[in-house]
């Protein structure tokens, strides 16, 4: 697989479009990322997973994922090498990420049943006068 294919899959999702994020093309649903090419000269494509999902898909092909280094991989990004995956594989990788968003959004969409209550504005307290020194 290439940057083509991977391209060509994740615009094939319902709603999924491309965009740009720090300079480097992104995907997304709903205008939030769910996969992006920012690592494609390195030969990878990346994957908005869970740490579950980023565990799950590294165990079981070690050589197609990885853990994006730092504190990113903690969060459960994860690289996909794009020559090592096949159109299977990364269609499915990248179907989960966008599940994943679609799940994501619609909890951030739903509106609270109650308005928060608004505090009064906090009364100030009014500024002490110098003390006069004694003599």
């Amino acid at each position: 697989m290439n940057i083509n294919d991977f391209r060509c899959i994740a615009l094939s999702f319902e709603g999924a479009e491309e965009s740009s994020h720090m300079g480097q093309p992104d995907f997304r649903v709903g205008g939030r990322i769910f996969a992006t090419l920012a690592s494609a000269k390195q030969g990878y494509g990346n994957l908005m997973l869970t740490l579950e999902q980023q565990t799950a898909f590294v165990e079981e092909l070690p050589e197609v994922f990885l853990p994006i280094p730092g504190g990113w991989g903690r969060m459960g990004m994860t690289h996909i090498r794009l020559a090592a995956a096949n159109e299977d594989v990364l269609a499915g990788a990248l179907r989960t990420a966008y599940h994943l968003r679609l799940q994501k959004n619609a909890k951030s969409s739903r509106k609270p049943t109650q308005k928060p209550k608004l505090r009064p504005p906090a009364k100030r307290k009014p500024a002490l006068k110098p003390r006069k020194k004694k003599r």
